[in-house]
Order: structure tokens, then C-alpha cells, then sequence
């Protein structure tokens, strides 16, 4: 039996949905925020002098918050294992020379090329295959122009036999008048 017993699952609850008034809410407050930052970079970008106040000081702290989650904004961690996501403009991606293949790719490209060159081999006749194929047709051929020559000797001895047969026939009718 699962823990809680059969009263206390969790399939019988009610689900809360996100009605699009506050979707679109949280979408607007995004937009904000991030034209709030482009600003903020342009602003920073031009060498302006300001005195420091606490609003552009609590700003910064509220980036940082923002940014680190949990106890992340409290403790400095150096951990070698954490990647960090870095984007790549696709302007600054450089294509470099031959691309590594995986296994999979090259046993693929290998075997792509092995077919070609023994269809190459095939229809050059220097197969085993192609040799047993030509070897069947020459003999498929023998045997047609044999069939062929009996047939062409039948029909001319029909023919012949058809001509002796009205020649005599004609000599019939001359002798009966």
C-alpha cells in the first residue's frame, strides 16, 4: 500500500491554473526588466559621473540577488565541476578546419563508400556476382538462339511441306479435268 494510506494520495487534488490576465502580467514585467538592463548597459557604456546614492547602490544588490538563488548570494563557492553557460554570438563562432566525426558517422561514410566502389566492381564484370550473372546470360542466350534456330527450321519445314502439299494438290485438279 502506498504511503498515507488510501485517504492521503495526491490525485484527488484540485489543480490551479494561471489565468492569461497574469501571464500577461509576468510578460510585461519581463519586457520591462530586460529593457530596464539594455538601458542600464547603454548607460554604463558612455563615461557619465554620478554620485553614489543609495537607489543605484540598492540596484546593484538587487541584481545580484536576483541572479544568485538560494544560499548562492550568501556564500561564494568556487566549484570546479559548474559549467557556466556561456552564449555564443553567431558572428563570433568560427568554423574550424575538419570536423571531428563520431564512430556512428564514419562507420556510415565507410560503408557508403565500400557499396560504391563494388557497384563500380559490378558493372566493370570483375565481381564474383557479376561473373555468375554473365555466365547465366551467356547460357540464357545459347539456349534462345537454339530455340529460336529449331523454330525458324520447323516453320520453313511447314512451308515446304505446305507447298509439296498444294504442288500435289494442283497436279490433282489438272489430272481430274
Amino acid at each position: 500500500m502506498p504511503k498515507g494510506g488510501r485517504k492521503g494520495g495526491h490525485k484527488g487534488r484540485m489543480r490551479t491554473y494561471t489565468s492569461p490576465e497574469e501571464i500577461d502580467a509576468q510578460m510585461k514585467a519581463e519586457k520591462e526588466r530586460k529593457k530596464d538592463e539594455e538601458e542600464g548597459a547603454a548607460v554604463n557604456d558612455e563615461p557619465v559621473e554620478e554620485k553614489p546614492t543609495e537607489s543605484a547602490s540598492d540596484d546593484s544588490d538587487d541584481e545580484d540577488t536576483q541572479k544568485r538563488k538560494g544560499v548562492e548570494g550568501l556564500i561564494d563557492i568556487e566549484n570546479p565541476n559548474r559549467v557556466v553557460q556561456k552564449s555564443k554570438k553567431v558572428a563570433d563562432i568560427v568554423l574550424e578546419g575538419p570536423k571531428e566525426l563520431s564512430r556512428r558517422e564514419r562507420e556510415e561514410i565507410e560503408k557508403q563508400k565500400a557499396k560504391e566502389r563494388y557497384m563500380k566492381m559490378h558493372l566493370a564484370g570483375k565481381t564474383e556476382q557479376a561473373k555468375a550473372d554473365l555466365a547465366r546470360l551467356a547460357i540464357i542466350r545459347k539456349q534462345r538462339e537454339e530455340a529460336a534456330r529449331k523454330k525458324e527450321e520447323e516453320r520453313k519445314a511447314k512451308e515446304s511441306v505446305a507447298a509439296a502439299a498444294a504442288a500435289a494438290k494442283g497436279l490433282h485438279t489438272m489430272s481430274l479435268k
